[in-house]
């Protein structure tokens, strides 16, 4: 039996910079850390009712809701809530506008 020889391994920092310069990889990774901030920005009751679901064009959240109630309350602190984002969002260069609240999207997961 031959002995086989590997020594054209790649390394870990080698593959993650390719990974890296895939452009919607950078934009998933970047609204990801996004979404990590919405805890911070809530009221208390709303920590477990809402989460964030993804962004539609022009800046828009989507915001997944538990119910209709709370996408309705949600709705009606959306200036207070874009106000208390915008600093998250300009660290990460992200622009929000706008946040759409939807119950359709909320999953127990």
């Amino acid at each position: 039996m031959s002995k086989v020889l590997y020594t054209d391994f790649e390394g870990v920092e080698d593959i993650i910079g390719s990974m890296m310069d895939n452009p919607h990889l950078k934009k998933a990774i970047t609204r990801t850390n996004l979404y990590t901030f919405w805890n911070s920005i809530l009221p208390e009751k709303f920590k477990n009712k809402s989460k964030p679901f993804g962004m539609l064009p022009g800046g828009t959240m989507t915001i997944a809701c538990q119910n209709p109630v709370v996408a309705q309350e949600l709705s009606l602190h959306k200036i207070m809530l874009l106000k208390k984002f915008e600093p998250y969002a300009k660290s990460l260069k992200m622009r929000v506008v706008d946040m759409k609240f939807d119950p359709k999207r909320w999953s127990e997961d």
